[in-house]
């Protein structure tokens, strides 16, 4: 592995990073470091006792070689966290990690910080690292909280060592004691590289002064340790075993833009049957929106094959869904070419499109800090500062306005929502990649689709967005069961999601929903792209929160892959799931663009595409669904959806309408064949039968009026 740890024996090593760490504060390195790692096992003594230095802030471009231990990643369990004291449970150690966020009620159970219950140096808070480490450095960040002040953060520190919790060693800079500067806002991680890595089990965190001002200011902070574990020969624990790579031969690490775009090329080069690269549009830097089409037939729409899309990266801090989507189309092409039949099908009957950063701008933002330096929110935003999950066209609240202004139901439209004009002028406050994606959406028939993110584990389904404005309010569509499937089949095919035993990433417990949720009743989000996807487009798509940690170290990329793989593949798999058919005019057999697909019972339709073929997503059930089109008369039939992984198949041939067939055939200069002669003979005759009648009631009217007179 590129970040494995040398043996015990060697000296401390820092490398200079491929990425700039631009703006990190370190500890400053000492000139010479020929040292030993120590090892934990007596007290110190008089000259390791003398007057603290507090390390001076400094601009290095070096990284520790060690990962996280993972308290950011959850990986550290809450029983490795102990601490002096704590104000109360929300405040406890386990709240101690680094990005973890608060709660939207103060004084709950799910604070943004540990903090002290004194404010004295004598507080600390512990990690057991369970096993010998190689301990290199911390990262220390104030507490989070909407309600506090920002100013609970910790100035300066100390770190100490044990190997049983009972002799404390400290962290030495020299002959002296060394003290950490902290923080001097809650929210900016603040990175301190030891001189000499220490190998211990116990790391503890000593606050030495922050923040006070009368009665306001606590000890508070988040933590992430770097630290490498050391080989151990027994391997007695279960711990100690957990598995760290993957046997899947994939480039896990984090790629910027000129990496990713490398990568790409060279999957397509080793599967250019079944791969194609393409651009959407530009980033506002300029940075192309970059897909990768994976089909038996790249850059056609076969009749009769749904389309596939999973969007990574519209929040550019959130970098697993990316990796993970460069990791996929390394997968398939593999697989494919070993002759996996499940991957062999997919490809054969599916076009699939995947966009692994819709916001390059941001990701290569957050990627210059580093996995855990770039904060909770550095790179969220567009170049230009606008969050692109709130971005799309706000079509729920047309429909809802509709609904209580129009007295005729009839007239109500319930899909292919049209954009609010106002929002595709040029001075619309409107994301260039928005804009990108918005016509990405409607030049291809997707059928399916699913957003990525990261900073929790659930998944999401539309609406996102409250009818009345509420913080949070279930806010069901037409659809909520096929949408809680689809929600249900990765969740529970996820392994850290269908973990009961893990713990909450910040504030809400989404185990007690299975790990799905209505995103509206989660909390409000207007202009979301699922539910813009639903009301404009034939596309169904849920939002993945794929991971507490937004941006994961590069050393637990196979693991998350291993997680999320099987979800991934059963997930797409789902768009085979209902019914599929051709519309077709029952003269000529051509296909009939833009006709309504419309299922008893559910108020929501879809619409053929170009050559006449759609997919109406279903779970399994006898429906009662009608084909209508403009110049057509409506046609209906029954069909049944098995629980097979394999859509029915409902064709419709629409006869149309004596008046359009008069108008094709005139045009033509063609005769009128005899069904139509007739047709249009006993349209005549019940017109002149209305005619008549109309008249006659007319005449004994007058009739009346005249024999009053």
């Amino acid at each position: 592995m590129r970040n494995a740890c040398p043996v015990v024996h060697e000296i401390v090593c820092f490398f200079i990073a491929k990425r700039s760490t631009r703006g990190i504060k370190v500890a400053k390195k000492p000139k010479t470091v020929l040292k030993k790692p120590k090892v934990i096992g007596k007290k110190p003594n008089a000259a390791e006792r003398a007057k603290p230095q507090v390390k001076k802030r400094v601009t290095l471009l070096v990284v520790s070689e060690c990962p996280p231990l993972g308290l950011e990643s959850l990986k550290v369990k809450d029983t490795q966290l102990r601490a002096s004291s704590y104000k109360r449970r929300g405040l406890g150690p386990h709240r101690g990690r680094l990005n973890i966020q608060s709660g939207i009620e103060d004084g709950d159970i799910y604070d943004g910080a540990w903090c002290a219950q004194y404010r004295d140096k004598k507080q600390w808070l512990e990690v057991d690292a369970r096993r010998l480490t190689r301990f290199t450095g911390v990262i220390l960040q104030g507490r989070n909280s909407i309600w506090r002040s920002v100013w609970d953060i910790v100035y300066t520190y100390k770190v100490q060592f044990s190997n049983d919790t009972l002799v404390w060693k400290p962290c030495m800079n020299g002959t002296e004691e060394a003290i950490f500067e902290g923080n001097q806002d809650a929210e900016t991680p603040v990175l301190a590289l030891f001189n000499t890595s220490t190998v211990a089990r116990y790391i503890r965190i000593n606050p030495q002064s922050w923040y006070q001002n009368g009665t306001k200011g606590d000890i508070c902070l988040r933590a992430e340790v770097l630290g490498c574990a050391l080989p151990d020969p027994n391997s007695i624990y279960p711990w100690q075993t957990e598995p760290t790579e993957s046997k899947d031969k994939l480039d896990f690490r984090h790629h910027n833009y000129k990496e990713m775009r490398k990568l790409m090329k060279s999957v397509q080069e080793e599967c250019p049957d079944i791969t194609r690269i393409y651009s959407i549009g530009k980033s506002y830097m300029g940075l192309k929106l970059y897909v990768m089409e994976i089909s038996d037939n790249p850059g056609k729409h076969e009749l009769g094959e749904p389309e596939f899309r999973y969007v990574a990266g519209m929040h550019g801090n959130e970098v697993l869904g990316r990796e993970l989507l460069l990791n996929l189309m390394q997968y398939i092409c593999q697989e494919y070419k070993r002759g996996d039949q499940r991957i062999v099908h997919l490809v054969k009957e599916t076009r699939i499109h995947l966009l692994p950063s819709m916001n390059p701008d941001g990701y290569e933002m957050a990627f210059k800090k580093g996995s855990e330096l770039a904060g909770w929110s550095l790179g969220r935003y567009s170049y230009e500062g606008i969050d692109m999950n709130h971005n799309f066209a706000d079509l729920n609240s047309v429909m809802w306005t509709a609904i209580e202004l129009e007295t005729d139901r009839s007239k109500l439209i319930n899909h292919y929502f049209p954009i609010p004009e106002q929002y595709t002028t040029e001075e619309a406050f409107v994301a260039s990649e928005t804009r990108a994606v918005i016509s990405w959406m409607q030049n291809i028939p997707f059928v399916l689709g699913a957003n990525l993110h990261g900073g929790e584990l659930v998944v999401t389904y539309p609406y996102d967005m409250t009818r009345d404005w509420a913080p949070r309010e279930h806010t069901p569509t037409a659809d909520e069961s096929f949408f809680r499937w689809l929600a249900v089949v990765y969740a529970s095919t996820n392994q850290v999601m269908s973990n009961h035993d893990r713990r909450p990433c910040h504030n809400k417990d989404f185990l007690r929903y299975n790990n799905i949720i209505n995103g509206a009743d989660w909390h409000n989000v207007p202009g979301s792209m699922n539910d813009f996807s639903y009301l404009h487009t034939n596309c169904f798509e849920v939002t993945v929160e794929l991971s507490c940690d937004k941006f994961p170290h590069a050393s637990e990329l196979p693991i998350e892959w291993e997680n999320n793989r099987e979800s991934l593949l059963t997930y797409m798999e789902q768009v085979h799931r209902g019914i599929k058919g051709v519309v077709r005019d029952k003269d000529t057999g051509a296909g009939i663009s833009d006709a309504v697909i419309k299922v008893d019972d559910i108020n929501h339709h879809i619409r053929s595409v170009a050559d006449g073929d759609y997919w109406r997503l279903l779970n399994p059930g006898e429906y009662r669904v009608t084909a209508t089109a403009e110049g057509y008369f409506p046609s209906s039939r029954t069909c049944q959806v098995m629980y097979d992984h394999y859509p029915t198949t409902c064709d419709f041939r629409l006869t149309k309408m004596p008046k359009e067939r008069l108008k094709e055939l005139l045009m033509k200069g063609g005769k009128l064949p005899k069904d139509l002669q007739l047709r249009l003979r006993q349209l005549r005759m019940r017109k002149l039968r209305v005619t008549t009648k109309a008249i006659n009631q007319r005449r004994a009217a007058a009739a009346k009026r005249a024999k009053r007179v």
